[in-house]
């Protein structure tokens, strides 16, 4: 009984307080945090426990804590990845391009880079991979880490299908990621970058205005491969109009509009398209409109766009580019 009074008198033991510096961390790091950071703190090692085994906290990863019940998110599982290969590690790759908004879906298998001679165990459902000089590969203005987006570009480029390698550049471009030049630089770092040569020659492409997968194809299979005029990206066919159609020849007075999935779907899309048409008519530019079938067969579609030119005053006439057989006629094989 004297125990009972004992106890309503002074209430339940307080909590044993948790570290100002471990609940900053924890606001900060999506309501997790690490032993080390615990023991640096001044939390000891069966204090740690003692939350765990009261269910206050929940091991997420080896050497990781959940301190606020309920988060089950992505960001919450990646920076607990993060956490478990220690503060040196960064996030790559699929992980790190989802950060930089470079694809549009979380990756559901977490890539980490870590240096080359740092020991750690791989958390689960991560990939973790060691690198050399990691340090000037990671924007150092986040936490977590992540490799900048030049170099994530550059990681993914050596795996991913071109049409994806593609569609990263274009994104990048877009929303001011990187630039030619800074992710120029990048590349030259890495002399034996598999796609080298690649990256060099379709980087003028997207600088210049080229904003998606099928605008570089086309660029790159049927124009410049088979020797058509150089089109202008992104043109305007009336000072006073905001449209911008996807390739212009200007002395030409032809459009070519490239018609991917993304931008033209459904019936509205295309009485849009047809009315943006014809008011280019009016002041004398002819609309040509290419799909991916058509972009997918680079021959057939510079000897279709060729004839046009030439009905509108080109001179030149379609080469025969590198694809064998070509089925353009023209005046020799493409250099």
């Amino acid at each position: 009984m004297a125990e009972v009074e004992w106890f309503r008198r002074l209430g339940p033991p307080a909590p044993a307080r948790f570290p100002a510096e471990l609940d900053r961390l924890a606001s900060e790091q999506s309501g997790l945090v690490s032993r080390t950071q615990c023991l640096d703190s001044g939390l000891s090692g069966k204090a740690v426990e003692v939350r765990l085994a009261n269910g206050r906290w929940r091991r997420v990863q080896h050497g990781v804590y959940l301190t606020t019940p309920g988060r089950d998110d992505w960001w919450t599982s990646a920076t607990a990845a993060h956490l478990a290969c220690g503060p040196d590690a960064a996030w790559s790759h699929h992980t790190a391009a989802f950060v930089w908004g470079l694809i549009h879906s979380p990756p559901r298998q977490l890539e980490l880079l870590v240096p080359r001679d740092f020991a750690v165990r791989p958390p689960r459902g991560a990939t973790v991979r060691r690198r050399r000089d990691l340090d000037s590969q990671v924007d150092q203005l986040w936490w977590p880490w992540v490799t900048s987006a030049e170099d994530t570009i550059l990681d993914l480029a050596e795996s991913v299908e071109i049409d994806e390698l593609f569609a990263l550049l274009g994104r990048a471009f877009q929303r001011q990621r990187t630039s030619e030049a800074v992710l120029l630089s990048h590349l030259a770092d890495r002399s034996r970058h598999a796609r080298r040569d690649l990256l060099r020659e379709v980087l003028g492409d997207f600088a210049s205005g080229a904003e998606s997968t099928m605008e570089v194809r086309y660029v790159r299979d049927v124009e410049r491969a088979h020797g058509l005029p150089r089109g202008e990206r992104q043109v305007s066919a009336s000072p006073t109009s905001a449209a911008r159609h996807d390739i212009g020849y200007r002395d030409q007075r032809v459009l070519v509009e490239l018609d991917g999935e993304l931008g033209h779907e459904g019936r509205g899309a295309r009485i849009r398209d047809g009315r943006r048409d014809r008011r280019g008519a009016t002041t004398g530019w002819l609309t040509a409109r290419a799909f991916w079938p058509d972009v997918l067969d680079p021959c057939a579609l510079a000897n279709e766009v060729g004839a046009i030119l030439q009905t509108r005053g080109w001179s030149g006439e379609p080469r025969t580019c590198r694809r064998r057989p070509c089925l353009v006629r023209g005046g020799g094989p493409g250099r």
